[in-house]
């Protein structure tokens, strides 16, 4: 699948434009780029389209070629080819499609590779996340980058790295602990 990095210019141009869009609305990107092969950059909170946007600007800004999942709907003519072209790939969330199973293989075909999920998995206050991301990385043995909007400081980027343990109770409320004074731009 060719994105936009597949054209220097663009990566130059994308990343100037997100960088200086953030500067005017006065957020910051904060953290160190990941320099791993492969791996999920999860974003939360989520509570709004914006929050989404603000963590492609964090990836744009810093000239990461990222994939990230959407739900089908996003994909509609006339935005399909813009979204794949950003990295999209189009998840039916109505009937079970193996996804965690073809981002699995998706990994492992791959040289490198990156993943952004939102791991709520809606734009609403939700109180259990959705854990595909993290079958995804168990499966593919790959680690988890804990990436985070905050509406209160307006900051945005990359916090710390998760391995998981395979014990999903346990490492969810590791990962979610990360999250609990962030506010999302719609809390």
């Amino acid at each position: 699948m060719k994105t936009i990095y597949t054209t220097p210019i663009l990566r130059e141009a994308l990343s100037l434009i997100a960088r200086l869009i953030l500067r005017l609305i006065g957020w910051k990107v904060t953290g160190e780029t990941p320099q791993y092969k492969k791996y999920i950059l999860i974003a939360a909170p989520h509570t709004s389209n914006w929050d989404f946007i603000f963590m492609l600007f964090v990836v744009l800004s810093r000239k990461m070629d990222a994939r990230w999942m959407g739900k089908q709907q996003l994909f509609s003519p006339p935005f399909r080819g813009l979204m794949k072209w950003l990295g999209g790939i189009p998840i039916e969330r109505s009937k079970t499609n193996n996804t965690v199973d073809s981002m699995v293989s998706a990994f492992q075909s791959a040289p490198t590779m990156t993943l952004l999920i939102t791991p709520e998995g809606t734009r609403s206050k939700v109180k259990e996340w959705k854990t595909g991301f993290y079958r995804i990385a168990t499966a593919a043995d790959i680690p988890i980058v804990l990436g985070f909007i905050d509406a209160s400081t307006k900051t945005c980027g990359f916090g710390d790295t998760f391995n998981p343990s395979g014990n999903i109770d346990e490492d969810m409320l590791a990962i979610k602990a990360n999250y609990t004074n962030k506010t999302g731009i719609c809390d």
